[in-house]
C-alpha cells in the first residue's frame, strides 16, 4: 500500500468531499491519510464478479443493490474504510450515495457483505479477525467469507447482538442458505467453480 500525506483534519471532512476530489483508485482512510489499496488478484476479482452474476440471476434483490468491488463502507477502527469484495446495498442507499458510493454511519448499514480471502497469513488474518470485528461494529447483518482455493467453502456468519456467529459453512452441491435471503438457488460449488 502507498500512504499519501495527510490531508484532512478529519474523517468527517474526508466524507464530505464528492467522488471528484477523491484521488484515482480506492483508499482506506487512516489517521488523517489515505492508504492505497493494492489491485485485487485476478482469481479473487474474478469470483467476486462472478457472485454479482449469479445473484443477479437469482433475482435475490435489486439488481441496482448488488455492487461488487467498489463500494465504500465506514467502519470503526484502522483502517476507518473498507471496500468489500462485493456488496448488497439497504434499499435508502441509491439515493444517500449520488454523489459519493459511500456507506456513512450515518446510513443503514448494508444488507450484507462479501470478502473473497487473499492467501497468506496477514490477508486471511485481516478478513477472518479484523473486518469480521469492523463490519459486526458496523451492524451489517451478514457477512459472507469465501475460501478458495484452500478451504473451498462458504462461510456464512450473521449478526448476533454485537458479533458474527456462524450461521452456516457451505461446500460442493449444498446449497447457499443466507440468514437475510434465505435458501439461495445457488450451491457453493457454482460460486467456488469461477475460480479454478
Amino acid at each position: 500500500m502507498v500512504q499519501t500525506k495527510p490531508r484532512f483534519k478529519n474523517f468527517e471532512d474526508y466524507l464530505a468531499l464528492g467522488s471528484e476530489d477523491l484521488p484515482e483508485g480506492r483508499h482506506e482512510y487512516v489517521d488523517g491519510s489515505l492508504l492505497e489499496l493494492m489491485p485485487e488478484g485476478e482469481e479473487n476479482d474474478w469470483i467476486a464478479n462472478y457472485l454479482f452474476h449469479l445473484l443477479l440471476l437469482a433475482n435475490i434483490t435489486q439488481p441496482r443493490l448488488i455492487r461488487p468491488g467498489r463500494c465504500e463502507v465506514a467502519v470503526f477502527g484502522k483502517p476507518r474504510t473498507r471496500f468489500p469484495d462485493l456488496v448488497i446495498l439497504d434499499e435508502a442507499h441509491p439515493n444517500l450515495t449520488k454523489r459519493r458510493l459511500t456507506i456513512t454511519h450515518e446510513m443503514p448499514a448494508p444488507r450484507l457483505v462479501v470478502e473473497v480471502i487473499s492467501s497468506g497469513k496477514k490477508n486471511r488474518d485481516r478478513d477472518l479477525v479484523d473486518k469480521r470485528k469492523q463490519y459486526a461494529e458496523r451492524g451489517i447483518p451478514e457477512y459472507w467469507l469465501i475460501e478458495h482455493p484452500e478451504q473451498q467453502r462458504i462461510t456464512v456468519l450473521r449478526l448476533a447482538t454485537e458479533a458474527y456467529i456462524e450461521h452456516g459453512v457451505f461446500q460442493g452441491e449444498a446449497r447457499i442458505n443466507s440468514s437475510s435471503f434465505g435458501l439461495l438457488q445457488l450451491t457453493a460449488e457454482q460460486v467456488l467453480k469461477a475460480g479454478d
